[in-house]
């Protein structure tokens, strides 16, 4: 009987033995964004806004001047590379490409293309904790890399209440946890880097309002912090705004979820 109950308490216990905070979110502030960006990436440092945008044959790196938004410097790539996520670390950007396989790594200050290496899977989001750059593949794998020599040093698998979560896109360091959007969703997850357990979810739906959208509007991408004010910004692939949000806390998770 003992025995019994002990598989009871083993089962029962991926219900409820992770809390999870869902949000929705309020719009602080906008800023206008160039229908054309098919936004695969976003960050944000020293007041400069860097989006790496997707597709073949249109990706691009990019780096815009944040108050004004006006175009800093950007570079095309190859017409055969799909663009993905990126980061800043140090003096160097990561920006990764989708099934080709690789990362391709620039030089902070002119946006000199220094070398590529190669993905142990496709490439989707990515981000760094300021020693890790950490990726995602579509997968609910997400890995932690060596920057200088782009290794897996570990990996986690992310799940919501006991279960995998696929589909992790673009990706953030937020205040010690990460912050991915869930592909083909109106909702982002909050990660808890250590355990690979879904803390938090935000919901966004009705945030691009639909008057809004246009044919080749595309899906919810795009999540960057504002180092100098703690400030959270998303967008979308071919979304007309920046949105600068603050999240409400929600008493209960949404039925879809």
């Amino acid at each position: 009987m003992l025995f019994r109950s002990l598989i009871l308490i083993i089962i029962l216990a991926p219900a409820t033995a992770w809390p999870v905070e869902w949000y929705t979110a309020t719009v602080a502030e906008r800023k206008p964004q160039s229908r054309e960006l098919f936004v695969q990436g976003l960050e944000i440092l020293d007041n400069q806004l860097y989006v790496s945008t997707g597709n073949y044959g249109e990706s691009r790196l990019l780096r815009y001047h944040f108050e004004d938004g006006s175009l800093d410097v950007g570079r095309s790539l190859a017409g055969n590379l799909f663009g993905e996520g990126l980061t800043v670390l140090g003096n160097k950007i990561y920006q990764l490409t989708w099934r080709e396989g690789l990362m391709l790594i620039y030089r902070k200050s002119d946006l000199a293309l220094l070398e590529s290496r190669p993905l142990p899977g496709e490439g989707w989001g990515l981000t760094n904790d300021g020693e890790h750059l950490i990726y995602s593949d579509g997968s609910a794998i997400v890995r932690f890399l060596d920057p200088s020599t782009a290794k897996v040093e570990r990996s986690i698998q992310v799940t919501l209440k006991g279960r995998p979560v696929r589909f992790l896109n673009e990706l953030e360091w937020v205040d010690g946890a990460i912050w991915a959007n869930v592909w083909r969703s109106d909702e982002i997850v909050i990660i808890d880097p250590d355990s690979g357990v879904v803390t938090g979810v935000i919901d966004l739906r009705g945030l691009l309002p639909v008057g809004e959208r246009r044919a080749g509007t595309d899906v919810l991408n795009g999540i960057a912090r504002n180092p100098d004010d703690g400030g959270i910004w998303v967008t979308g692939k071919r979304w007309p705004w920046l949105y600068r949000i603050n999240l409400e806390p929600r008493k209960a998770s949404p039925g879809a979820s």
